[in-house]
């Protein structure tokens, strides 16, 4: 017997030593891809542009039109509505719960119950915005001067402006007193002290990309991911001096992106359908990790940080609606919210793009409003 259960212990080692071996041949484990797991689609009337999660409250913000859609994050339920607003972008101070979207004037709302608290005159034209938490301000971003309006997120008062010395597109900040915005029309990175509210530098992208559109920002090892539209690429840089340490391909028509600390990847979606994913491998080491095929003039996304997932927006003329449908009918059609994945979403395909658009690149009509979720 002793004999017996030394053989049946060796040739247990052995069996275990071949099932290593044989997993050690085959290299390792793929990664699992990202994919679209979700959609929804909701028929309504106007443009749209940047798509915000306010992942504390769990709400997704999309202004369309003359209204701000607001989401439940986890679900893609409607929740409710800021109306009589045109706005292209949102903002929300998880501590004061005061949201803000950049528009003219500024509305400031209660982010629990979406009541309107008080509207904010500003000069420019208003486009992208951010929360800076260090100083709780809400910056308001405007290609024409000012480039930007500075507004305490605690009361709605305007408590300064910055001149950038460009267009400003999207921005980030490491919640240390920098602010890092794209210049989409000189190509460069202006970093902003966010105490004094003065630019301190600015960061050449050399050529290796221009009209820098999406920005991504790794805090913890202060690198930037600069989403540029031509040539399309995504210029990534050291944070503390501007050095550029790589350039990467991506789609083209980028209008959005950011940077996921949980999974060491920066992402940036494409108008011509797609979504790039890069990953970081080290602060040195840059690599396109995977492009995902999403759908045409999804340009602008979010990040769910409670599910890693990306959130993508786009709109497109549903081939039973025709162009001059009632404004009326459509907008008793726009509370109809369905959760579908078609092939020709998951395809990213759509139908014909002749339609008018507006200023803000989606159709002004009656249009389908598309949210898709990208997760793994």
């Amino acid at each position: 017997m002793k004999h017996l259960n030394s053989l049946s212990r060796f040739l247990f080692a052995a069996g275990i030593g071949l099932f290593t071996a044989s997993a050690s041949a085959q290299g390792p484990a793929k990664a699992i891809p990202y994919k679209i797991v979700n959609t929804v689609q909701t028929m309504g009337t106007g443009g749209i542009d940047y798509v915000y999660a306010d992942n504390d409250n769990r709400q997704l913000y999309i202004p369309r039109g003359n209204q701000v859609l607001v989401f439940d994050l986890d679900t893609l339920k409607s929740v409710g509505s800021i109306t009589n607003v045109r706005a292209h972008g949102v903002a929300v101070d998880p501590k004061s719960q005061h949201g803000f979207c950049s528009s003219s004037p500024v509305v400031m709302w209660d982010a629990k119950s979406l009541a309107t608290i008080k509207t904010i005159d500003v000069q420019g034209r208003p486009d992208g915005i951010l929360f800076e938490p260090l100083n709780k301000q809400v910056y308001v971003f405007s290609h024409s001067a000012p480039n930007v309006t500075v507004i305490d997120s605690k009361d709605g008062t305007v408590v300064g402006t910055i001149d950038l010395g460009g267009a400003p597109e999207q921005a980030q900040s490491d919640g240390q007193g920098h602010l890092y915005v794209d210049l989409e029309d000189q190509d460069k990175i202006a970093v902003v002290d966010v105490n004094t509210r003065k630019v301190t530098a600015t960061y050449d992208l050399g050529g290796k990309g221009g009209g820098p559109a999406g920005l991504g920002l790794d805090v913890q090892n202060r690198i930037l991911f600069a989403l540029c539209r031509e040539p399309a690429a995504c210029v990534v840089l050291n944070a503390a001096d501007g050095k550029i340490l790589a350039a990467l391909p991506i789609g083209h028509g980028t209008d959005g992106g950011g940077f996921n600390p949980a999974t060491m990847e920066a992402f940036s979606s494409q108008g011509d359908g797609t979504l790039t994913i890069i990953k970081e491998t080290s602060p040195t080491e840059f690599a396109v990790e995977q492009t995902v095929t999403t759908m045409e003039r999804a340009k602008t996304c979010t990040l769910d940080t409670k599910n890693n997932r990306i959130v993508l927006i786009a709109t497109e003329r549903p081939a039973n609606v025709p162009a001059a449908t009632n404004a009326a009918s459509t907008n008793a059609t726009s509370e109809r919210l369905t959760n579908v994945i078609t092939p020709q979403l998951a395809a990213g395909t759509n139908q014909p793009n002749g339609n008018r658009r507006d200023r803000r690149g989606s159709f002004s009509g009656p249009a389908m409003l598309d949210i898709l979720v990208v997760g793994k």
